[in-house]
Formats: structure tokens, sequence, C-alpha cells
């Protein structure tokens, strides 16, 4: 049996149903089939841009599936943000970091080549690998081309961005030569260890094994490079810090709040708003200054230039400090051994 399904965002999805004996009308559907002027002008786009065969886009789209819970998960409501004295809890554990220091010494090479290469301590890379998949652990269990092609046609808020992101990732589907219906991520379509979105993935993702191919969902060494890569390309400093903690005086400190993530004052300009760094920072350093609900108190820290390149990774001060510690957690148990 056939069902001919005409969406809101004008992409027909052909339901094709297994039928069972005597129970014809009970059967699921098993496979949605894109087509229709929304993915004819993507296609079109991929022909005339790129130099795709129609033929082989249309096999991949036809077998591209809708999928409801990623409609439903990113479409949920989000949850009350967690204050730090509960973000925290979730990334800075014992196993969490038992198996960092297990994956830094597997990959203690690679490690020390990335650090070597691009200036980023393998603490921080480790981190990453840590905070996103647990090590590879959690890698993400939906086809990237059925989550990108739901949220790039169903699901209209952002259509745009993940129709690019489909563009992107059947482009490095074909440098790496990979069916694209073969590999898995997260339901909003990042990939790998690192959790890469294909756009980053294009710009940052490394062969750092040199075997000819980039491959972040099952070589770790090419995780941990593209990892560097990113970081060294959005301006981390070699032999800096990331952030330090500020005591507070006076009544006029949260004039000093930073408003966003850019650090958008110097160190100078904040102790006349009354915030002393605990660790001496030169006057003219960029700041992103913030306060975190701790299980103390409140904390106010002063992020610096790194602080501000891990939230380029991810756009969050907390998802920053959760890197950040578990960084330097994994570097003292590591001294430590």
């Amino acid at each position: 049996m056939v069902l001919i399904e005409l969406t809101a965002s004008g992409v027909t999805r052909i339901v094709r149903s297994l039928t069972l004996a005597g129970c014809m009308l009970c059967a699921a559907p098993v496979l949605a089939e894109y087509s229709g002027p929304a993915v004819d002008q993507l296609m079109d786009e991929m022909i005339q841009e790129h130099g795709f065969a129609r033929e082989q886009l249309s096999q991949w789209f036809a077998q591209a599936e809708r999928k409801q819970p990623i409609l439903d998960a990113i479409s949920r409501p989000a949850e009350r943000v967690k204050p730090w004295k509960e973000y925290r809890p979730i990334f800075m554990t014992e196993a969490r970091i038992n198996q960092g220091i297990q994956f830094w010494k597997k990959h203690q090479a690679a490690l020390a080549r990335a650090e070597q290469q691009y200036g980023v301590p393998a603490q921080f890379i480790v981190a990453i690998i840590g905070v996103e998949t647990f090590y590879g652990r959690n890698t993400g269990n939906y086809r990237v081309i059925d989550a990108l092609s739901t949220l790039g046609f169903d699901y209209p808020p952002r259509q745009p961005f993940f129709r690019q992101q489909l563009k992107e990732f059947l482009l490095l589907a074909r440098s790496e030569q990979i069916d694209p219906l073969s590999l898995k991520g997260s339901y909003a379509g990042a990939m790998g260890l690192p959790q890469f979105m294909p756009s980053s993935f294009r710009a940052y993702a490394v062969d750092f094994d040199h075997d000819g191919h980039i491959d972040i969902w099952n070589n770790p060494v090419d995780a941990i490079g593209s990892v560097a890569s990113y970081f060294k390309q959005h301006g981390w400093r070699a032999g800096e810090a990331v952030s330090v903690q500020a005591e507070i005086t006076g009544i006029r400190f949260e004039e000093g709040l930073t408003q966003g993530l850019e650090p958008t004052r110097t160190a100078i300009e904040l102790r006349r708003f009354g915030w002393t760094p605990l660790t001496p920072i030169a006057n003219d350093t960029p700041i992103l200054a913030f306060r975190l609900e701790g299980a103390q108190g409140d904390e106010y820290w002063m992020g610096l230039p790194n602080f501000y390149v891990i939230t380029r990774y991810n756009r969050s001060v907390m998802y920053a400090m959760a890197v950040q510690q578990l960084a330097e957690a994994l570097d003292k148990a590591r001294s430590s051994l």
C-alpha cells in the first residue's frame, strides 16, 4: 500500500507500508520518501553548484526517513536551566575522569602531536570529547541523513540552517567516499566523537593519521586532531590561561557582568567595577565576566580569550566551565599517577 502525504513545507512524502496477511490496515509505515518542490530545489542546487547526479540524489532521498522523535526533541520546551551547582556534577564524575585518563593513555602520541602542532593542551582535547560523547560512548543513534532531512524539510523554524547542513553533509560524504546512508549522529545531525556539525567537519576536521580519509566516527586520532584544529582556527592562544576566579568589592560589581559571550571589557575596566582577579592578568586582557551559582554560593569568574574559544564550540558559559574543570581534573589525576 502507498500513502501520499503533502506536508506544510511543500514536501511530498510517499509512505510505503508493509502488509501482514489478514491485517493490511494494521500495517505501520516504515519508509518515508522525500520528494516535492523543496527537495527538488535542494537537488537542483547540488547538481548545478557541485556536480551531483540527480539519480544518485533521488536514490538517497528515497531512503531518507522522517523521524518524529527528532521533531519532538527539537520542539520540546527548554527545561529549566540548571544552576552551576547542579550542572557541574554531571561532568565532574569519577567515571568520566577515570575513563578520560584511559583515553589519554591510549592516545598519548596523537594528543602530544596535536598539542605540539596546534598549541592546544591535551587535557582540553580529552575534556571536549569527554563532555560531548563520554569518549565515544554516546555519539548518537540517528542516521545523519534522516536527522537533517527531517529538520530541513519538516521543521520550519530552522529550515535554512538544516538544509545547508544537509548540503554540507552530502559534500563531506562524497569527499570522504562514504555512503551517506551509513553515517549516524545526534538528533540534530552532530557527528562522531567530537560531535561536529557537517559544516564544522568540512571547515575544521583533519586527517590526523594521514590515511587519506577523515573519520571522526571510528578514528580517535582524527577526532583528536580535528578538535585541536577547531580550537586553533577559532583563536586558541597557546600557553595562556582559560579563566580566573575573581574577588568582588564595592556596589558596582554587577555593572561589570558581560552581556552575551563576547569578551567586551578589559581587566583594567573591570577593576573599576570592583573585580580583582585572584591570579594576576594583564590589564589589557579581553574579559568575559560572569557569575555562577556554586554549591558554596555565588562565584565570579573572568573568562579569558581561550575561554571564549571554548564557547565557540558550544555557546554556553557553563559548558565552557565544565570543559575547563574537567580538563584540570584530568591533568591533575594524570600527574598523580
